[in-house]
Parts: structure tokens; C-alpha cells; sequence
């Protein structure tokens, strides 16, 4: 039997099983789709306090988001980055004062070490050159920016070499109590095939299915514990040429981001909006595509149009229900709840959260499973680096110089990318990498996706481990699905 089962594969679950297993629990995840193909990876690609959260007074939330920041980027510093922000000054909405006393207050709150302070701008210079004229002062801060999809992949990398499985397409049809533990009903997607495992403790950690699997898999009747909130961002050709990121006030109380993306593009979002029906059918609508452009050429010189959007996604949060007025106005912190009394089976369900704390979460989670479990190790996830993170977090034009001298052929955006992705372990790539498959992306990278990362299609490569599907032709993209069908077919088969 084992120790602990989570349902859900995306950043709270895998953060959970490398957690639990790094402690010497025997755990299993289940997975419906991709790792991270949820609302993990339809983030804003941020590690950040949350400024704007100060405004709702969740102070607990922003310190630790702003403590996690410093600690994530310590142990993944090749997919997260530090990044400044600038915030122009826009009359008639909130004040210097107001801006300079909240940004003072972010500084400080949670303990800020290596990421540079707050200072002034003058817009005037480079940094509001593609900003309208009438926004000449500004307040410039740091956050960092991070490759969601991989944060998650890189954790459940670590879990399973703790010894966890991970079982990806692999659907959760029923669990139920039995003497000592779970009954948990599996069916593999790819084959139909089912099977049964048993464990001592379960954790739904399904995100925006949270109460779906309650009611449908465990056999709760009718729970309603989040609020569906969908965020939507768009993807246009490049904005412009510096490499800071804007935040910008709007007229009704929220904010929205301009940040540099993949490709020579600019990333813009995000929006708030209450979401009915299946969250894996959410889709951008012409009403946030709407209010994204006009909120940004508020701000822009140049005005944004439609056609210079060359991709945009959507996602939603599943957000503990705390009964707020506005879906911005809903917490974004955490809530754990354990159901089951001493000696019963108990399930530990997982509600809201955001990706910037979700090593904390789990580390509360396994508080939860300790108190039933008991103890077996300590807590490590903030000192240990994740697969690939083990340099040092100036080390990274260096790490690329030693990618280039064992691969010299690559250009130096691949070389780039490559780093941001795999950290040192691109190394160990360069060393066969094989034919190039288009845009410096090569045979022995789709094949360590494949053998090391769970990927099985083109769209797990090209969307969720990279963003190369912004360059990516259809032919191209068939090209890949055709290789990674002759990679996965012996794996499949060994299985």
C-alpha cells in the first residue's frame, strides 16, 4: 500500500510529491492530461508578491509570496528570472504617495536580499520611449518571471527520482475508503486499460476540477469550495526593444502586465473574469481581447490592434471561494482541507493558491499528511536545487559559453533557450543532439522530452516545454508529431 496518492499533475501536486517523497513517503500521481496542462501553465509566467494584493489587505500572502520569490529563484535559476517593472505615474488615478508607500512596503515585507529596490524613472529617457508622452515619471521594482510549465515538470522530474511515480493520460475513475487506507480506480487514457492502487492517504490537488473529482470520484454530493475565475493574455509581435516589463493602473481598479516573451514577442495580460462550465474549454473572447488592447494603448504610443496578436491563451484559476464581490477581488491564497476522522482513510483537498507559492503550500500539505503519516524526514524543497538548477545564479552566461564549447554549432538563441529550459542538464543534451527538426530545436532534445519529461505529442513540446510553437510552420509541427510518435512507440510498448 502506498503511503500517499495525489490526484492532479500540476504545480500544487507535483510540488506535493517531490515533497513527500524527498522525505521518504511512497507516493504516486495521477495525471488526467499533461503535466502542467491546466491552469499551470495559463500563468502570467510571474514569480511575484502581488502588488496589487496589498490593496486588499492580504499582507500573510504577499510576504510570503515575496520570502518564496528569493528562494525559488535559488533553486531553478535557469527557468526564473529577475526582472524589473516599470509602473508609469498616471494622473487621476492612484497617487505617488499612495504607489511610493505600497512599493515601500513590497520591498520590505519579505525580506528582500538580492533583488535591487525600488527607485524612480524618468520616462523620458529609453525606458518610456514607447510610452505616450504625457508618462514622464514612474517607479521601477523588481519581481522575477519564471517558465510555469517547466517549474512543474522540473518537479515531478525531482519526485521521480525520489522515488515517486508519476502516471501521466492516466484518468482517476473512482476512490473510495477500505480497511487501512484508499481503493483508487485507474484507467489509462492511451490504452483503456484500468487498474487498482491502494494508499494510506489522498490529496486532490485537481485545480479547477478540485470539486469535479469530489463529486465525481470520491462521491461527495454537490461540493462547492472554488470560483472559477479565467484569465486570459495575448501574445503580439514585439512592443518594443528594452528588456523591462510595464505594469499599468487601469480606470477600474485593476492592473494588467506588458512583459518580454518568447520570439521577439510581448506578452499582455491579464484579465478577471467569473468562469461557468469546463474549464479545460476555456477560451479567450472578443469582450477580454477588447479590453486588453484598449487598457495597453492607453499606455502605448503606438496603439495595439488585433492583427499584431500572433497567439493568445487562456486559463482558469480555481480560487477558494471566499464569496468576494469582483473575481479580482478573490483571494488568491490557499486553503487545505483534511477530511476524515481518527482511523478513517483521511483526503487532503487542495483550494486556490498561485504558482509563486506553491513550495510553501506543499510544504503545509505535508503538515497535514505528518499529522496522520507521522514524521519521516525533514523539509528540503527550499534548499535543494531542482534538475538542472545546480549552478550558481550568476552562472548562467557561463553555463551557456560551456553549452557552446560542447555544441558549437548552435546559434546563441538556442543556446539561450536551452539554458533557461535545462539548466545544467543541457549539457548532458548537447552531447547527442542529433538532427536539427527546425528553429534550433533537435532530435536528441525532443527525445530526452520524451524518455525524461513525459511528453507525448507535439503540443506537449512545442506549447507546455517551450514556446516554440510561436515559430513553429504546420508542417513543421507534423514533422515533430511524426518523431515523437517513433520516440514514445517503444517506450509505450516497454509499458
Amino acid at each position: 500500500m502506498l503511503d500517499v496518492f495525489i490526484i492532479g499533475g500540476g504545480i500544487n501536486g507535483c510540488g506535493i510529491a517531490r515533497d513527500a517523497a524527498g522525505r521518504g513517503f511512497s507516493v504516486m500521481l495521477a495525471e488526467r492530461g499533461d503535466l502542467g496542462c491546466g491552469t499551470s501553465s495559463w500563468s502570467t509566467k510571474l514569480i511575484h508578491g502581488g502588488l496589487r494584493y496589498l490593496e486588499h489587505y492580504e499582507f500573510r500572502l504577499v510576504r510570503e509570496a515575496l520570502a518564496e520569490r528569493e528562494v525559488i529563484w535559488a533553486i531553478a535559476p535557469h527557468i526564473v528570472r529577475p526582472l524589473r517593472f516599470i509602473l508609469p505615474l498616471h494622473k487621476g488615478l492612484r497617487p505617488a504617495w499612495l504607489l511610493r508607500t505600497g512599493l515601500f512596503l513590497y520591498d520590505h515585507l519579505g525580506g528582500r536580499k538580492r533583488l535591487p529596490a525600488t527607485t524612480a524613472v524618468d520616462l523620458t529617457g529609453p525606458m518610456g520611449a514607447p510610452l505616450k508622452p504625457e508618462f514622464r515619471k514612474g517607479f521601477e521594482y523588481s519581481d522575477a518571471r519564471v517558465d510555469d510549465t517547466r517549474l512543474v515538470v522540473l518537479n515531478a522530474r525531482d519526485a521521480a527520482a525520489r522515488g515517486a511515480g508519476i502516471a501521466v493520460r492516466t484518468e482517476v475513475v473512482s476512490a473510495r475508503r477500505v480497511a487501512g487506507g484508499w481503493q483508487i480506480r485507474l484507467r489509462d487514457l492511451r490504452t483503456g486499460a484500468e487498474s487498482d492502487v491502494e494508499a494510506r492517504f489522498l490529496v486532490n490537488a485537481a485545480g479547477p476540477w478540485v470539486d469535479g473529482v469530489l463529486a465525481g470520484v470520491v462521491g461527495h454530493a454537490s461540493p462547492h469550495n472554488v470560483r472559477l475565475v479565467q484569465g486570459s493574455h495575448i501574445v503580439l509581435r514585439q512592443l518594443y526593444e528594452h528588456d523591462r516589463a510595464y505594469i499599468f493602473q487601469n480606470a477600474d481598479g485593476r492592473i494588467i502586465f506588458a512583459i518580454p516573451y518568447h520570439s521577439g514577442t510581448t506578452l499582455v495580460g491579464t484579465t478577471d473574469r467569473d468562469y461557468e462550465g469546463d474549464p479545460a474549454k476555456a477560451a479567450i473572447c472578443d469582450e477580454e481581447i477588447d479590453y486588453l488592447i484598449a487598457a495597453a494603448s492607453e499606455y502605448f504610443e503606438k496603439p495595439l490592434r488585433r492583427d499584431d496578436i500572433v497567439w493568445s491563451f487562456s486559463g482558469v484559476r480555481p480560487l477558494f471561494d471566499d464569496h468576494a464581490g469582483k473575481a479580482q477581488e478573490a483571494t488568491r491564497d490557499y486553503v487545505l482541507k483534511t477530511e476524515g476522522d481518527v482511523g478513517e482513510a483521511p483526503l487532503l483537498n487542495i483550494f486556490g493558491g498561485k504558482i509563486t507559492t506553491y513550495r510553501k503550500l506543499a510544504e503545509d500539505a505535508l503538515g497535514e499528511i505528518e499529522s496522520r503519516l507521522g514524521v519521516r524526514g525533514p523539509a528540503f524543497t527550499g534548499t535543494q536545487p531542482l534538475p538542472g538548477g545546480d549552478f550558481p545564479l550568476d552562472g548562467v552566461a557561463a553555463l551557456e559559453a560551456r553549452l557552446g564549447d560542447i555544441a558549437p554549432g548552435l546559434d546563441s538563441a538556442t543556446r539561450t533557450r536551452m539554458v533557461s529550459a535545462y539548466g545544467t542538464d543541457a549539457l548532458a543534451i548537447a552531447a547527442d543532439l542529433g538532427a536539427d527538426l527546425g528553429h534550433g530545436l533537435h532530435e536528441g532534445e525532443v527525445r530526452w522530452m520524451v524518455e525524461r519529461e513525459w511528453a507525448m505529442s507535439a503540443e506537449d513540446i512545442l506549447w507546455r516545454r517551450s514556446k516554440l510553437g510561436l515559430v513553429f510552420a504546420p508542417d513543421e509541427r507534423q514533422t515533430l508529431e511524426n518523431r515523437v510518435e517513433e520516440i514514445a512507440r517503444p517506450q509505450l510498448a516497454a509499458e
